[in-house]
Parts: C-alpha cells; structure tokens; sequence
C-alpha cells in the first residue's frame, strides 16, 4: 500500500495547530487571569478557555489545532494573538502559517537602533553604511558614511531622509553621477515598500512635501513604478575626492529596518580615496 502524501498546505495547517498547542501549553492559567483548582492537571490552557478569551467557537478552535481545512480571518487571527499572549515575532509567524497579512501596525515611538546593530555599523570602517527606518530615514551611520555623502548629524527632521535628499538637496544631486536613472530606482523602490503603509500620517506628510518641493518627484510619484533593487553599483562625484565607484546592498533587520552597506571598488582607486577621506576627518567627526 502507498504512503499517504501530503500537500504543502496540508502541511502548513498541521503547523499552524502545532504552534498554537505550543503556544497554549506553555501559557499559564495565571497570566491570564483564570483561577484553576488544586487538581488541574493540563499543561498550560485548555483549548475551550483559549476560545472563550478570544471569542470563537471552542469546536472550530479544536478544528485549528487539529489542522483541519479551516480559514481564520485576520481579525480572529489577532484575537488568538492576543489571547496566547504572542509577542511580535511569534504573531508575524502565527500569520505566515495562517496565509494570512498581518495588519500593519502604527508605530508612535521613535525607532530606535540597537546597540549590537550600532557596534556592527562602527566597525566597518572602510564600508560607508547606514540605517534606515520605515520611511527611509537615516537612523544611524558611520564614518565612512559621513565622509561620502556627508554628514546626516547636520540634518533634522524631513532633512534626513533618502528620498528627501535624492530629490531635495543639491549636493546629493551633484553628487550622484545619473542622477536621474538613481532618482528614479530610489523613488520606484519606495513606493513599493510605502505600499504597506498606505494612509500613514508620517509617509502622507512626506509625501506631500516631496510633492510640493520637487518637480521631478511630482511628475514621476503618479507613474506609480514599483520596484526591488536590493543591489548595485553606485557611481559617484565626491566633491574632493573626485570620481568614486561603490558597490551596494541592502540588507534587512526586521519589517520596518534595513542596513545599506557600500563597498568600494578597485575602479577609480575608489577604496584609496575613501581612506584619505577618512584620514582627513577630525578625530571627534569620525563616529555617530
């Protein structure tokens, strides 16, 4: 007799029911307010008091935990989260396995770099590199980074943002060799990242004030180009320097960061001009 095969969403549902448990075992009664006899016995919660704080059905629960063909929406999904206590990780996986979106959430607090992220940034020292936030703003940066494109510790605000800079500031103009071409790659790369913050106040205001100060971005915004360019070479005209050649990549930390790290290349004695341009900078500039 053959084996019994299993498709991959057969698979990803009995995953799914496999995480809850897990989820359930290990939460206890405590937590989350429930008194419990002497002699209770199950680990962690029952499924029925699992459904009954998030407010579905304890049968059609079981059927989750079960794998069975079952479809939670997002709102039932947040529910479960929220019931089994999951914190951010645990929750963008509890929606993976679900095929679900996780519904984007509204960040108020200021993003903030970690330490070992900020430890990391300062060691590459002949790699100009940067952080950036979930709307492109410059979070952190190192030397390097300040020797090349200048020093983002000058700007405030709007200032220090990439899409600002590219389409704002004349010196990041002057200093991009096919401006234009770039322009257009880093404006068709943000509108498909922004796509998951359609309606944010924060991408909204930025978005009018481009409009308002950049003829460039005011004609292309409306072309709606998305694209994903996570790599490449960037070819610049440093205002001392000279002609410099740098090979990018962008690398995520998590949903709303990323680190964008340049590599000189031989081209153009590139690596040579960035270590006198870091030999010339004052010893109290050479860190952010």
């Amino acid at each position: 007799m053959d084996s019994p095969t299993h498709s991959a969403e057969d698979s990803r549902r009995r995953e799914l029911g496999a995480f809850l448990r897990s989820r359930r075992e290990r939460l206890t009664p405590s937590a989350t307010g429930i008194s419990t006899g002497l002699r209770r016995r199950t680990p962690g919660l029952r499924r029925e008091e699992v459904a009954m704080i998030a407010g579905v059905g304890t049968t059609w629960y079981t059927w989750l935990e079960q794998g069975r063909d079952v479809r939670p929406s997002v709102e039932v999904l947040t529910a479960l989260s929220q019931a089994l206590r999951l914190d951010t990780a645990e929750q963008r996986h509890l929606f993976i396995l679900a095929g679900r979106p996780q519904p984007e959430r509204r960040v108020d607090a200021p993003e903030k770099v970690d330490s070992p992220l900020l430890h990391m940034l300062q060691s590459l020292v002949l790699q100009p590199a940067y952080v950036l936030g979930r709307r492109w703003d410059v979070l952190a940066w190192n030397s390097a980074a300040a020797a090349v494109f200048g020093d983002y510790g000058l700007l405030e605000g709007d200032a220090r943002n990439i899409v600002h800079m590219v389409f704002t500031s004349p010196q990041h103009r002057r200093l991009l060799v096919d401006w234009e071409e770039l322009a257009r790659a880093v404006l068709a790369s943000f509108r498909a990242e922004s796509a998951r913050y359609v309606g944010d106040p924060d991408f909204e205001r930025l978005i009018a004030l481009m409009t308002r100060s950049s003829p460039e971005f005011r004609a292309w915004w409306p072309l709606r180009d998305v694209a994903r360019n996570l790599s490449g070479v960037k070819h610049v005209s440093h205002p001392i320097a000279g002609a410099m050649a740098f090979e990018h990549m962008s690398l995520s930390i998590d949903d709303d960061m990323k680190l964008i790290v340049y590599t000189p290349l031989a081209e153009q004695n590139s690596i040579a001009k960035l270590q006198k341009l870091l030999d010339a900078r004052p010893a109290e500039r050479r860190s952010a």
